[in-house]
C-alpha cells in the first residue's frame, strides 16, 4: 500500500519546540485522515533543527465510496423546512429524493446519497496545506514581502522547503500538488547547512532517511541523543572521567544539532573553588555543556563536554577554543558573585526583602518571611523541632533571594542559602532547611527528614495556599499560576511521609491571622481543595476516590494522616465478603429511608426504641441489640484510632442485617411498629457513620 512522506524544512527551530511539533504534525494529519474514512498502518514523525518529517505506512490509495441515507421532514412540511433538507442532501429538487412510509409518523422524504470514493492524493492536496497554514505553534512568525500581506503564512521560522510525497515501494510516488506561502511541494530538500548544502531530491521514506543520513543529518532526534550521550561517555572514560548526565539538557541539545560531534574542554582547577552546583549552572545555562567528575569521585573535575554541529578539519581544536574562552569568562564572573556574596552575612540581607513585592495585595517578602517564621516556630514543636532553630531558618530561607549568584541563576536558590550558611556557621538544621525548605517540588522529589526543614517547609508552603486563598487566586481548570496545587502535595507528602498528626484547620487558621487585617481564607474551601489534593495522590497509589470522599464527609476530617489510615482500613474492610454484604445492606436501608422520609415528609432519626424492637420479631431483636454494641465498640476503637478494630466491629453487623431484611416487613401495618423499623435502619445508617459516610461509596 502507498506511503506518506512529508517535510517542512526551514531556518532553525527552537529545540524546546521541536518534539512536541513533531507530534502535533502526525496528530494533526492522522487525525484528519481517519475523519475523511482513510485508515493507515503506522505513522511516525521526527524533528531537526531544521525539519520536521512525518512518514505513514500503508494508506489506501482510494478512500472507499460512501452511501448514506439521510431522512427528511414528512410529506407536506413547510418548504423552510424542505429547502433546507434539499440543501443539506445536496439535492436540487424533492424529484430526486424519495418517500417512506412510517406506520406511526406517515410518510416523509428519504434522500440517498452516494459519494464515490475519492483519490487519497487528492485528499492530501485538501488537507496539507491547511495544517500547515493552521499550525499550532506556540509562537510565530512572517517574514518577506509577503508578511505586509492579510493571512500571509506563518511559521516558528522562514519556512523554506517541503517534500511531499505519495505512493507504493514499487512504483514511483507522486508530488502531493500543493503551495503553501508561495512553496510549492516538490522532491527536493537539502542536508546539513555546512557539511552537505546540496539539494537532494528525493521520493519515498527509505530514500529520503538514507540521502539525509549521507548529508549529515540524523533525522531521529532520539538517536542523535544516544549519540551524544555514549560518545560523551566514552571520550569521559577514555580521560578517566565521568559524565555527570543530565537528561534535560541531553534533550536541549539533541535539538541544536543534525549531525552531533563530542568534544571536551577545559578551564582552569582554580575555578572549582566555586560550588559545584554553581559551575554547573553556569556551564549549563550559558554554553549548554555538560560537566565531569573525576573519576570514582563526586568531585567535578576541570572539563566539560560540548557538543558541536561540525566535523571539522582540524579535530575540533578551534571550536574547543571558543567554547573555553566564553566558560572561561562565564566562570570568572561566577567567582566573582560567589566571593561578593560571601563577604555578606544572611541576615545582613534581609532589609533589602522590605522593598520586593511578593504579591501587591499579600505585601513585600520581608512581611511574608515574617509570617513564616512566626508560623514555623509555631509549628516546630508539633512537628519535633527546636522552635528557635526553626524560626532562624525561617528568617534566612529567603535570603539568598538577593544574592549575587541566585539573581544570575534562580534555579540555585536554597542551595546557595545553605552554602552561605554553613560559611558564616549556623546549626546545620537551619543550613539544611534554607535548602530544603522548597521541597518536596513534585510527586517524585524526597521529602525533607530534618524536623526543621518540614517546620519550615510546611510553614512556607501553609503561607502560600492561605495567602492566595484569602485573596481569591485559586487555581481554576487547567489555570495554576501560583503553584497551589504543587504547594499543597508538598504539605500532604510532608504529613504522609513523616507521619505528622497535624490539625490542618488549626494551622491554616494560624496561618490565616498572621495576614494581619487582609481578607480570610475560607478555610473549609482550603481543606476542600486538600481532599481533592490528596485524592490524586493516593489515586495515583492505587486507592479509591469514593473512600476518600466518604471519610472527608464526616465532620472534622482534617488530620490527613489519620484520613489515609482510615481509607486504608476501609478499603481493607470493603474487600471482605462482610465488608461487600454489610455496604448491600446499608444502600438498601438508605433507599428504604430516603423513599418513606420522602412519602411521610420527616426524618425517622429518633432512637429506636428497644423495648419496642424486642417485642418484634426475633431478627428486628437481633439487629437493634447488634447496631447497639456495635456502634459502642466501633466508636471506641475510633476514639483510640483503630480503625482496623472498628471496621471489625462493623463487620459483626453483616448477620443480623441479612437476617432483618429477609424475616423482617419495614412497612409493617402497625404504624408504631414501621416507626421503628425505620428507627432501626437509621441507627444502621448512624453505626456506619463512625467510621465513614457510606453513602459516598460506589458499589
Amino acid at each position: 500500500m502507498p506511503d506518506l512522506l512529508l517535510e517542512l524544512r526551514s531556518e532553525e527551530i527552537p529545540a524546546r519546540m521541536q518534539r512536541r511539533a513533531a507530534e502535533d504534525l502526525k496528530k494533526l494529519v492522522t487525525d484528519a485522515l481517519v475523519a475523511r474514512g482513510f485508515l493507515y498502518e503506522g505513522a511516525k514523525a521526527f524533528s531537526t533543527p531544521r525539519r520536521l518529517a512525518l512518514h505513514i505506512a500503508g494508506l489506501p490509495a482510494r478512500g472507499e465510496a460512501v452511501r448514506e441515507e439521510r431522512r427528511g421532514p414528512r410529506v407536506g412540511a413547510p418548504e423552510a423546512a424542505v429547502q433546507g433538507f434539499l440543501k443539506g442532501a445536496g439535492l436540487t429538487s424533492l424529484d430526486q429524493a424519495t418517500t417512506v412510509t412510517d406506520p406511526k409518523k406517515g410518510e416523509f422524504y428519504l434522500a440517498v446519497i452516494e459519494r464515490p470514493g475519492r483519490e487519497t492524493l487528492d485528499v492530501l492536496a485538501e488537507l496539507l496545506p491547511e495544517i500547515v497554514k493552521n499550525f499550532p505553534w506556540p509562537k510565530s512568525m512572517r517574514w518577506g514581502a509577503a508578511s505586509a500581506e492579510p493571512g500571509s503564512l506563518r511559521w516558528v521560522r522562514p519556512l523554506q522547503s517541503i517534500v511531499a510525497t505519495f505512493g507504493p515501494e514499487t512504483e514511483s510516488p507522486e508530488v502531493v500538488p500543493f503551495a503553501v506561502g508561495g512553496i510549492a511541494a516538490g522532491t527536493v530538500t537539502y542536508g546539513h547547512r555546512f557539511l552537505a548544502p546540496e539539494a537532494i531530491e528525493v521520493r519515498r521514506f527509505d530514500d529520503y532517511i538514507q540521502a539525509l543520513e549521507r548529508a549529515k543529518v540524523i533525522l531521529d532526534a532520539d538517536r542523535r541523543k544516544d549519540v551524544i550521550l555514549h560518545d560523551a561517555r566514552d571520550l569521559a572514560f577514555a580521560r578517566g572521567l565521568d559524565l555527570v548526565e543530565d537528561e534535560g539538557l541531553l534533550e536541549e541539545v539533541s535539538g541544536l544539532v543534525e549531525w552531533p560531534v563530542v568534544l571536551m574542554g577545559s578551564f582552569d582547577e582554580a575555578f572549582l573553588d566555586i560550588p559545584a552546583e554553581a559551575i554547573r549552572a553556569t556551564i549549563r545555562a550559558n554554553q549548554k555543556c555538560f560537566v565531569l567528575r573525576k573519576g570514582g569521585s563526586e568531585d567535578l573535575a576541570p572539563a566539560f563536554i560540548l557538543v558541536s554541529n561540525l566535523v571539522a578539519s582540524d579535530g575540533g581544536r578551534a571550536i574547543t577554543a571558543g567554547n573555553e574562552r566564553v566558560v572561561r569568562a562565564r566562570l570568572s564572573d561566577a567567582k566573582f558573585f560567589w566571593e561578593t556574596d560571601k563577604a555578606i552575612r544572611l541576615e545582613d540581607r534581609l532589609p533589602k526583602l522590605d522593598s520586593i513585592v511578593f504579591h501587591e495585595k499579600l505585601g513585600t517578602q520581608g512581611e511574608r518571611i515574617a509570617r513564616i517564621a512566626a508560623l514555623a516556630k509555631d509549628l516546630a514543636t508539633l512537628v519535633g523541632a527546636d522552635p528557635a532553630l526553626a524560626e532562624r531558618a525561617a528568617r534566612l530561607a529567603k535570603a539568598d533571594l538577593v544574592t549575587e549568584m541566585v539573581g544570575e541563576f534562580p534555579e540555585l536558590q536554597g542551595l546557595m542559602g545553605r552554602k552561605y550558611a554553613a560559611l558564616q556557621g549556623e546549626h546545620d538544621s537551619v543550613c539544611a532547611a534554607i535548602e530544603e525548605h522548597y521541597k518536596p517540588l513534585g510527586p517524585s522529589d524526597r521529602v525533607p527528614s530534618d524536623p526543621v526543614s518540614i517546620a519550615v517547609a510546611l510553614a512556607d508552603k501553609l503561607d502560600t495556599l492561605v495567602g492566595f486563598w484569602a485573596i481569591d487566586e485559586k487555581p481554576t481548570g487547567s489555570k495554576d499560576p501560583f503553584a497551589l496545587r504543587r504547594a499543597a502535595l508538598g504539605v500532604i507528602r510532608l504529613i504522609l511521609d513523616r507521619g505528622l498528626r497535624l490539625r490542618l484547620l488549626e494551622q491554616v487558621g494560624a496561618a490565616d491571622r498572621g495576614l494581619a487585617g487582609r481578607a480570610g481564607a475560607d478555610a473549609g474551601d482550603l481543606l476542600g481543595f486538600f481532599a481533592d489534593r490528596l485524592k490524586v495522590y493516593l489515586r495515583d497509589q492505587g486507592a479509591r476516590h469514593d473512600l476518600i470522599d466518604a471519610v472527608f464527609a464526616l465532620p472534622g476530617q482534617d488530620d490527613l494522616l489519620m484520613v489515609v489510615r482510615r481509607v486504608e482500613a476501609l478499603g481493607q474492610f470493603l474487600d471482605t465478603e462482610d465488608g461487600k454484604n454489610l455496604l448491600a445492606g446499608y444502600k438498601r436501608a438508605a433507599n428504604i429511608l430516603r423513599i418513606e422520609e420522602k412519602k411521610d415528609g420527616r426524618a425517622y432519626d429518633a432512637p429506636p426504641d428497644a423495648a419496642l424492637a424486642a417485642a418484634g420479631e426475633p431478627a428486628e431483636r437481633a439487629l437493634a441489640e447488634a447496631l447497639a454494641k456495635a456502634r459502642e465498640t466501633a466508636s471506641a476503637a475510633v476514639a483510640r484510632e483503630d480503625f482496623a478494630g472498628a471496621m471489625q466491629a462493623l463487620s459483626t453487623l453483616r448477620a443480623p442485617v441479612d437476617a432483618f431484611f429477609q424475616d423482617v416487613t419495614v412497612n409493617a401495618p402497625d404504624p408504631k411498629l414501621r416507626e421503628n423499623r425505620l428507627a432501626l435502619l437509621n441507627a444502621l445508617r448512624a453505626a456506619t457513620r463512625e467510621v465513614a459516610e457510606f453513602a459516598k461509596i460506589e458499589g
